[in-house]
């Protein structure tokens, strides 16, 4: 089950931009170091029960404390560019995507992002913030940024970065010319943005949306194996196609030959309208934590999520 942090132990910074003062700074390092005095049983009355602390966590903690206390002494503002995760959603918009899928994938995430599961999941990890990123791809040399490093702390946050993806995401109506599906490519460049990330992420994730195999660019494994040498994860959700044949699904495919990385798995909808559903349980699984994230088993019917953990 996913615990509520207290919210001076999640240390999250009072400021929504990319930069703060000295004193938030100040105060972040003081909230942890209060949550490591309260978490390790320094109250007077507090049993062998309460006292426990699993290792987990307290690793996590702890290099929250550190990354506070680095930043403070060589860069203060940097420090609160600290988050959970940062995730980058790598969206395929080739030529195979029509304006069905194109809403489908622009809308799945935007509302995603908003649910109510994401923002509980989010509230409760140890910052309670995330970075998210969102690019376009298709070709070697095709890709464009919709949404650029942003920070979620919160429900607000969440929905302005949503109106973005509504806002500028592919529509699907003009594909004459994107080219084919490069799954490398879609790599590479999750690849990049989580390089130049302004800050430190416990994890960091490359989250590819795409109804087709690699047909374009490099081959997959290189890019791939980069990526999870980096200590990404890759995971993937594969859009089906209507007349998709069973015995070789797309599915198998990513799981097979392009996710990755720590806990990597790879969701399938089985129809259109299970699309935001796999999304959000996918995001949830992403952004907490906590590793043992709740599913909601009245869900798990409408999915296909075989998961793997290759290296």
């Amino acid at each position: 089950m996913i615990l509520a942090g207290d919210a001076r132990c999640r240390a999250r910074p009072a400021s929504r931009d990319w930069t703060a003062s000295k004193r938030t700074v100040v105060e972040m390092e003081g909230n942890i170091a209060e949550c490591f005095k309260r978490k390790s049983g320094s109250r007077p009355h507090a049993g062998p029960a309460k006292r426990a602390l699993s290792l987990p966590r307290l690793v996590a903690l702890a290099v929250a404390a550190l990354w506070g206390l680095t930043a403070h002494a060589a860069d203060v503002d940097s420090a609160v560019l600290n988050i959970d995760v940062a995730v980058v959603f790598a969206v395929d918009f080739s030529s195979s995507i029509d304006p069905k899928i194109a809403d489908l994938q622009r809308e799945g995430h935007a509302a995603a992002l908003t649910s109510p599961e994401i923002i509980r999941a989010i509230s409760q990890n140890y910052l309670g913030c995330i970075g998210v990123a969102y690019f376009e791809w298709s070709s070697p040399g095709r890709s464009r940024t919709v949404l650029p490093w942003t920070r979620i702390c919160g429900l607000e946050d969440a929905k302005a970065a949503a109106a973005v993806i509504r806002e500028k995401g592919d529509t699907g109506y003009f594909r004459r010319g994107r080219g084919g599906t490069s799954v490398s490519t879609a790599i590479d460049v999750g690849s990049l943005l989580l390089d130049e990330f302004p800050g430190n992420a416990m994890k960091k994730v490359i989250d590819i949306s795409s109804n087709g195999e690699n047909n374009d660019g490099l081959p997959v494994q290189p890019s791939r194996e980069s990526a999870i040498a980096k200590g990404y994860t890759i995971n993937a959700i594969a859009i089906p196609a209507d007349d998709e044949d069973p015995r070789q699904p797309l599915a198998s495919y990513f799981e097979q030959s392009v996710i990755g990385g720590s806990q990597a798995f790879v969701m399938s909808p089985k129809q259109p309208h299970d699309y935001v559903t796999a999304l959000r349980r996918k995001l949830v699984t992403e952004v907490s934590m906590n590793i043992d994230t709740h599913v909601p088993a009245v869900e798990a019917p409408a999915l296909s999520t075989p998961t793997a953990d290759p290296q």
